[in-house]
């Protein structure tokens, strides 16, 4: 009777797990997070007036999932910027997740390290490993999260938007050999979504707060998370959005990566609003500028497997 009683409450547990609509994951194993060390810091999460999250120590995902009914298949790994200081987590991370839901699309806010915390070896590929990581994750469980393994994007804003520019020009195949089913699976994103984003560290109309954070001033460096400079015919379709009077991030930051695109073969869509500054999330009350997430929900829906 009692090993009934067990048999039954694990599967009760496990189906609510399985219809679950929002979870966290810890990208790695315990343990096993790579280019980490272990000095004793702590993470920081300021909620004065929103969530900020500073010095990550265990990066993870929390998944949110719409209604079985709603869903399309699609889903979007979302960087919440903050200048690779600090993660903007609620307002370019969770409340965007909630957008996509809205629309049937599954959502991943990712909590990606910083290269400013004294606990990264190597401090420059931290970011860039966890962005690679949560693809991985997103696409092996995809079946299980009713997510098409063909359909996961990448999104992000300001620096995270650089992110999602990374991951768009620097991702691989997966490696066959590792002992870790996770890591055999691609990392290349089916498509990114780009929001005011940091994409040079070169040009004059660089953010120079966001270069120095991640890669300091080595100019090899500079040059490789030059994401302008990295786009191949490979790299994944992307939709751009910025204003033009952005006094932080510079438009021309999304311009030259949408040259790129087009001197590369690669679709692509630019829309620069004649007024929004920087950081507007999901802009509301900022007048037409307050249509982005629209117009970035059409592009993605008239997609199509590659």
């Amino acid at each position: 009777m009692k090993q009934l009683l067990s048999i039954l409450i694990i599967a009760i547990c496990t189906n609510m797990t399985s219809y679950s609509q929002s979870f966290r994951m810890d990208l790695y194993p315990e343990g096993q997070i790579p280019n980490y060390r272990d000095v004793g810091e702590e993470e920081l999460w300021d909620t004065t007036n929103a969530v900020r999250i500073s010095k990550v120590q265990v990066p993870d995902i929390s998944v949110y999932l719409p209604a079985r009914q709603h869903m399309t298949g699609k889903a979007i790994i979302i960087c919440p910027g903050g200048g690779y200081h600090i993660l903007a987590y609620d307002k370019e991370g969770e409340d965007i997740a909630k957008f996509w839901n809205s629309k049937g699309i599954a959502a991943v806010v990712l909590k990606y390290r910083l290269p400013t915390s004294e606990a990264q070896v190597i401090p420059h590929k931290s970011p860039l490993m966890d962005a690679q990581r949560a693809m991985r994750l997103v696409r092996y469980h995809g079946a299980d999260w009713g997510v098409d393994p063909d359909m996961i994007g990448i999104m992000g804003f300001s620096a995270g938007g650089h992110l999602a520019s990374t991951l768009s020009t620097h991702f691989d195949a997966g490696d066959p050999g590792s002992g870790d089913p996770v890591e055999r699976v691609s990392c290349r994103p089916d498509f990114s979504i780009l929001m005011y984003p940091v994409i040079s560290f070169t040009g004059e109309f660089q953010h120079s707060g966001s270069r120095k954070a991640l890669v300091g001033d080595d100019e090899t460096l500079m040059r490789y998370y030059s994401n302008e400079l990295q786009v191949t015919g490979k790299t994944p379709p992307a939709i751009l959005i910025h204003s033009a009077d952005d006094r932080s991030v510079p438009a021309e930051n999304s311009i030259v990566y949408y040259q790129a695109l087009l001197e590369n073969g690669v679709p692509g869509e630019l829309h620069i609003y004649p007024s929004g500054g920087h950081g507007y999330s999901l802009a509301i009350g900022m007048g037409h500028l307050s249509g982005w997430p629209e117009r970035a929900f059409e592009w993605v829906e008239s997609l199509q497997k590659e």
